[in-house]
């Protein structure tokens, strides 16, 4: 790990999750130290993640959110906003660490036993390196799945919201200009990402049996046909 190596050099992250409780910066608005950057999504996300699939899937009562613990170490940061957004949409969340996509089989199986299952993808390295092999999951045990990861709906996902990662690195050539002209690393703020995209693959939806509304297609950067 680079912080171990230098605590002099200044270094600049792009695309992390959870900063501070990585340990790579002693708070979000004073980094302290060496080390800032750009984060990638907020724990809130998944508020918003369970807003769209009840959006495109209005009669789900029951939602499990899957990641890997050993890719996603900060996954606790977005369980309580997860539950508390299903609190207030009367949906029963459920908690599902999967360790490959064995276990996320038997995740998906298990949701589609029974009428009115969805799913959520954590912000994670598995799904973002399993998004192929995720989405046929998803297609074969027709269930609907709300992603984090915009190339699984292009790969045939239901539907991806995340934030653009070309924009944050656009943005940190900006604190490398700071830095370069005198600015410390310690004083510039970490910050979260600004622009977001939406992706909706119609012809899944279809496949699901589901109607998008017209609003949700109106809103999505991408649609799918």
């Amino acid at each position: 790990m680079l912080k171990q190596q230098t605590s002099t050099i200044p270094i600049i992250f792009g695309n992390i999750v959870d900063p501070v409780g990585q340990g790579f910066v002693a708070s979000m608005s004073r980094p302290g130290g060496n080390i800032t950057g750009f984060v990638n999504l907020e724990p809130s996300i998944t508020g918003k993640y369970l807003e769209l699939l009840k959006e495109i899937a209005p009669r789900i009562a029951r939602v499990a959110i899957f990641y890997n613990p050993a890719t996603a170490p900060y996954h606790d940061i977005y369980l309580k906003p997860f539950k508390t957004a299903a609190e207030s949409f009367g949906v029963r969340p459920i908690v599902a660490p999967v360790r490959d996509l064995a276990e996320l089989d038997t995740v998906m199986a298990t949701q589609a036993r029974e009428p009115n299952g969805g799913l959520i993808s954590m912000p994670d390295g598995f799904a973002s390196a399993n998004y192929k092999e995720i989405a046929a999951l998803a297609a074969r045990y027709r269930v609907p799945v709300v992603y984090a990861n915009l190339a699984t709906a292009r790969a045939g996902g239901l539907l991806a919201y995340s934030n653009d990662i070309g924009d944050n690195y656009r943005r940190a050539a900006a604190y490398v200009d700071r830095i370069l002209k005198g600015e410390k690393p310690s004083n510039l703020p970490v910050q979260f990402p600004v622009e977001f995209e939406l992706v909706i693959n119609l012809k899944t939806a279809k496949a699901l049996g589901l109607d998008v509304p017209l609003l949700l297609q109106q809103r999505a950067d991408e649609v799918i046909e």
